[in-house]
């Protein structure tokens, strides 16, 4: 037994003849090449020995295995690490030698057995699970489909129905319903496990119990002709749900090659296709997606100097509205205890009628009992002043963005907080030395940037000035870990690095539109992309109120580069003000259903006046390729500036705001690593083209320049700007 860093398995003969074989490879005990060599060299070990007559595997310390190591995909995309050939694994070890083995084997399932890790499992002769075990294939989150044989042994196993809506969705299911299924073979308590899994493999051997292949099962398969059926509807689902994506389909064909040539046939095309899919951007994205997430809680600098966070026992919630509510929802869901303050008692009971209405809507939905909604609004406590805030440890402040309100706020809150609580504003484009301009406490004060709604939304954008203290990031870091969000810390300002990234989303909209391009068409464009809506159809959702307001921000801060049209502010004019008004770019009937509106084209043509400018022929007749990147260009640009001034700590933190914060699809990996995929010579070519056409607004920054210049990467650091970072 070597003790050194990499993962491995270790063989034990008991007195009854039986072979344990442990997984070792902390945390969850994942497949790295290594621990699957070893686990090859275990397994012929106890297939030699006189003294053994049956084989159980586990997994160390509760875990039975995570699935395949997912940082080798990295390794294996780029060629550097050398892979065995297509089907080494899945045909010749885990088919020949562990379900082909003389012995019988046993898995034995505590914790996870996820991936790979139930592959193995499924491979052995019999599988004894603990009943909160949990048991699935999650390959299709990051483009792949299982590649040691899951696709041809899960269905044997549960059926084709089930064993598809487990792949597809990439769900597992705990022990006692993998029992339920056929997937689990007995359910046993953690301390029972081993055992039964020895007695179990002794019992196969005597012919007590049966020997199972898994791979040559067929009575849970249904006939050809009804199997056919099943894949085809599942194909249908798949090309709605996700039109954009290959390998959901990919998956189901692999299925159909085993069910109809048999599963040794299918075995051979799911280790062609998995070798097709892993060099994929949409599986290189997903790998980055998967891995970027995971860092964004990595701030150097600050995450690196050994601080612990202080326990934050009590939150303050300024402000009842829509903001207010949901961030109090998202806290008290996870056992903060909230005071919710407001100015009046009118406007105080909506907040809290809010607050119980997000809660309400979970229970009606089966997420929460009635009891657990009674004891979670039982910690939030309505109040008019700052009485109560003597003891609490931070406030979010989110009421409107009216920055003499904001400055009132933080100079009452100096005065009655205590000295260590944390100052936050939910602000999403207003700069925080703004707002606490009039106190001193400048290194409490901090951006907790929640998104609408709050208690749904998955990103946290954590907001630091120059001033703030490493302790209160670390602090807030740590509550958003607890209130279950995606933190991502940036720099201050105007916008921060979300909303600012993506002021130009809507502004290009804007630019083609009065000159020519359909709203509609651009809508319907981009959520083919993968958008989960259009520019204008988030106006309409978001409110031209805000729409104006936060435009207006940009237009101050940043004159030379933004795109001002007054199509908003006249439809404004006009009492159309989005969705609550049911008629902005689009008309709303009372069920939120958006419909075209042919009275639009006269706002345009009046808008198009205002500004100046005529049709354009060549933007009459846009391709969609022209349009996304017409669109979206200008948001890599902004990105690029907001990653050159330090805004961002790291380009896969904007990947992540950019999926999070704004639904950019997570399958093109975010909003640089696509862009990467194009290049910077190309995205800095267009937009060069664009900007002597239509001016400014599409003007290339000095990054994108530098980097197309030298035709780099615009995700990965240069020397310069890890400088000034």
């Amino acid at each position: 037994m070597s003790s050194s860093g990499k993962g491995r398995t270790v063989l034990e003969v008991g007195a009854d003849g039986v072979a344990l074989i442990t997984i070792i490879n902390p945390p969850v005990n994942s497949l790295s090449i290594d621990v699957l060599f070893s686990l090859k060299d275990s397994y012929e070990e106890a297939l030699r020995r006189n003294d053994v007559k049956a084989i159980v595997v586990t997994g160390a310390k509760g875990k039975f295995s995570g699935g395949f190591d997912i940082n080798a995909f990295g390794g294996l995309q780029e060629g550097q690490k050398q892979e065995p050939k297509p089907g080494f694994i899945s045909v010749e070890v885990i088919t020949d030698i562990v379900e082909g083995a003389r012995k019988p084997s046993v898995a034995a399932i505590d914790g996870l057995a996820l991936g790979g890790g139930l592959e193995v499992a499924m491979a052995c002769h019999a599988r004894i699970s603990t009943p909160t075990a949990q048991l699935g294939l999650p390959e299709l989150q990051l483009g792949l489909i299982p590649g040691f044989g899951g696709t041809q042994r899960l269905p044997r196993l549960v059926g084709i129905s089930k064993a598809l809506e487990m792949m597809l969705t990439s769900k597992p299911v705990k022990g006692e319903e993998a029992h339920d299924l056929g997937l689990v073979d007995a359910i046993v308590s953690p301390d029972q496990l081993v055992s039964t899994a020895r007695r179990w493999a002794l019992d196969i051997l005597e012919r007590r119990r049966p020997w199972v292949a898994s791979l040559h099962k067929t009575d849970k398969l249904e006939p050809l002709g009804e199997a056919r059926e099943i894949l085809k509807f599942a194909r249908a689902q798949v090309r709605k749900q996700a039109p954009n994506l290959k390998h959901p389909l990919v998956c189901i064909d692999v299925v159909e090659e085993g069910i109809a040539s048999g599963g040794r046939s299918g075995l051979w095309k799911e280790a062609e296709s998995f070798q097709g899919l892993l060099r994929s951007d949409t599986c290189k994205s997903l790998v980055h997606v998967f891995f970027a997430q995971r860092g964004t809680s990595k701030v150097p600098g600050v995450t690196d100097r050994g601080l612990m966070p202080r326990r934050v026992t009590k939150v303050a919630v300024i402000g009842g509205g829509l903001m207010g509510s949901g961030i109090a929802t998202a806290l008290i869901l996870s056992g903060y205890p909230v005071i919710l303050k407001e100015v009046n008692d009118k406007f105080l009971q909506a907040g809290i009628g809010r607050v119980r209405a997000n809660l309400q809507s979970r229970v009606k939905k089966g997420k929460m009992t009635q009891e657990k909604f009674e004891k979670t609004t039982s910690i939030l406590k309505g109040v008019l002043d700052y009485d109560s805030f003597r003891d609490v440890d931070m406030v979010i402040e989110a009421v409107i963005e009216k920055v003499s309100l904001k400055q009132q706020i933080f100079a009452d809150l100096e005065k009655y907080c205590p000295q260590h609580c944390i100052l936050a504003s939910n602000t999403s484009t207003i700069d925080l030395n703004l707002i606490g301009e009039k106190t001193k406490s400048h290194d409490r004060i901090i951006g907790a940037h929640f998104f609408s709604p709050a208690h749904v939304m998955p990103l946290l954008e954590i907001v630091r000035t120059n001033q703030t203290s490493p302790q209160v990031i670390v602090d807030l870091l740590e509550v958003g870990k607890r209130i279950k969000k995606t933190p991502v810390v940036v720099g201050n300002c105007t916008g921060f690095a979300v909303n600012r990234m993506f002021f130009p989303y809507t502004q290009a909209a804007l630019l083609l539109v009065e000159r020519g391009a359909d709203v509609y068409q651009i809508d319907r464009v981009i959520t083919k992309f993968g958008m989960p809506m259009g520019p204008f159809r988030l106006a309409d959702l978001v409110g031209f109120g805000v729409a104006i307001a936060t435009g207006t921000q940009f237009i101050v801060n940043f004159p030379e580069r933004t795109y001002k049209s007054m199509l908003i502010p006249l439809m404004q004019e006009d009492g159309r003000a989005g969705e609550t008004t049911r008629k902005g770019f689009y008309t709303y009937d009372d069920r939120r259903k958006a419909s075209p509106d042919p009275q639009l084209k006269g706002y345009i043509e009046k808008s198009r006046s205002i500004s100046g400018v005529s049709i354009d022929s060549k933007l009459l007749k846009l391709s969609e390729k022209d349009i996304v990147e017409m669109i979206f260009f200008p948001v890599v640009n902004e990105a690029c500036r907001v990653l050159a001034e330090g805004i961002a700590v790291k380009a896969a933190d904007l990947d992540i705001a950019a999926i999070m914060g704004m639904g950019f699809p997570p399958y093109r990996g975010g909003i640089l690593f696509w862009a990467d995929l194009l290049g910077s010579k190309y995205i800095y070519s267009r937009l060069e083209e664009w900007s002597n056409t239509y001016g400014e607004f599409f003007k290339p920054c000095a990054y994108l320049a530098e980097r197309a210049s030298n035709v780099a990467s615009l995700s990965s650091p240069s020397k310069q700007s890890k400088s000034r970072l």
